[in-house]
């Protein structure tokens, strides 16, 4: 089946589309890569984005407005990629969705919101639309994140030793995939927020992120400001946890950087501090899950400072990125949406309980019918237990 696997992260910049087609056949599923491609999102849906975000507050008309927006910029997106990544041959679109908001209180996950209106996507490509993955993991008691768990325990399983997968995007989150056990995830804290919502205001709005880390570079880190921000609660909290710009915002940088004194707003020795806070609480997060290597994707992958500083503290434990292992690190999750997709569709579980704290394995997503009348294949007797990269076409 060709799927086509759609992802805008918590950074909310982009949508990244990757084509994938995937075969299951004797516990195996087999995808070759078809390509990736991304489109930013229009300046003004960007802005609108920003503007209702988490802490700000938000009416039910500027919700529903964003829904459809941004499932047009979906739709956009899928029939691009429908048509330069798979010769217009797409059987499925998988769409994650912009998450807008993850109402989590006290260690436990009471609902999740990804707005796109799939609608869009299917009139914009004909295909069925597979969306709105997370909510059924919440109902049957998981946190609903990170749902890449599965993907990465059937894409890491077998490797030698304990392989960690760490993506960093808005919010940093592992999947460690133990040796003839179950896999445990969670998000590890601020992956790119804290930083993105320094430099923008820094820089009054001319840069979205740390181009390079050189801002990060140009600063000194600000000791009383790291310990302060270490002492965050969140980082004790036992796994399965799930954070998201809920806490980790800009009125929550604004706060820090009032309780350590630092009056005028965000600086590069600011910059500098907020990128060493997410070496340190991945590494903290990943040392006592005794990794002998961490696999590494996300938009985090592209900053310099960071990557070199995630590498001093996992010092003796290989950090490498995702695409020697098939999958591109700045597309890694758009193509697990894909698998995920193509398990929804075919009717097999999506979510691993030991990584979000379900209750039981459970199907994933909602079908939106294409143009052609929804046959569902036949579901197989077995879910997959290895995910194998092929060589692309």
């Amino acid at each position: 089946m060709r799927v086509v696997g759609l992802m805008s992260g918590t950074s909310y910049d982009a949508v990244d589309a990757a084509a994938a087609d995937l075969v299951l056949a004797d516990g195996t599923l087999r995808l070759t890569p078809l390509g990736t491609l991304g489109r930013p999102y229009p300046d003004v849906l960007r802005e609108a984005l920003a503007r209702a975000m988490p802490p700000a507050p938000v009416t039910m008309a500027e919700v529903c407005r964003l829904d459809t927006w941004i499932g047009q910029a979906f739709g956009s997106v899928a029939r691009l990629a429908d048509r330069e990544l798979c010769a217009g041959a797409a059987e499925l679109v998988a769409s994650h969705g912009q998450t807008v908001y993850h109402w989590a209180e006290e260690g436990r996950v009471y609902g999740t919101l990804q707005l796109g209106q799939p609608a869009w996507i299917a009139e914009a490509t004909g295909c069925t639309v597979v969306s709105d993955f997370r909510p059924r993991d919440v109902a049957a008691g998981g946190q609903g994140a990170p749902l890449v768990g599965l993907v990465d325990l059937m894409w890491l399983r077998g490797r030698p030793g304990l392989p960690v997968a760490l993506n960093i995007g808005g919010i940093a989150n592992v999947t460690a995939v133990r040796p003839g056990g179950a896999a445990v995830a969670f998000d590890t804290g601020p992956g790119n927020a804290l930083i993105d919502a320094a430099v923008h205001e820094l820089t009054g709005g001319g840069l979205a992120f740390d181009v390079d880390g050189r801002i990060a570079a140009a600063g000194t880190v600000h000791e009383p400001l790291l310990r302060l921000l270490l002492a965050e609660p969140y980082y004790r909290l036992p796994a399965p946890r799930t954070t998201g710009k809920e806490l980790f915002n800009s009125g929550y940088l604004q706060d820090a950087l009032a309780a350590a004194g630092i009056g005028g707003g965000p600086t590069p020795d600011v910059v500098a501090t907020l990128t060493l806070l997410t070496a340190r609480t991945i590494a903290a997060a990943v040392r006592p899950l005794g990794a002998t290597e961490v696999v590494v994707s996300g938009g985090g992958t592209r900053n310099p400072v960071l990557m070199g500083l995630l590498r001093r503290e996992l010092a003796g434990v290989p950090v490498v990125l995702s695409d020697g292992l098939g999958l591109p690190a700045q597309a890694k999750e758009a193509y697990a949406f894909a698998v995920l997709g193509f398990l929804g569709a075919v009717g097999l579980p999506g979510n691993a309980p030991s990584c979000t704290g379900a209750s039981g394995a459970r199907v994933l997503g909602s079908l939106t019918p294409g143009r052609r009348p929804l046959r569902l294949p036949e579901t197989p007797a077995e879910p997959p237990a290895a995910l194998v990269v092929t060589d692309a076409p």
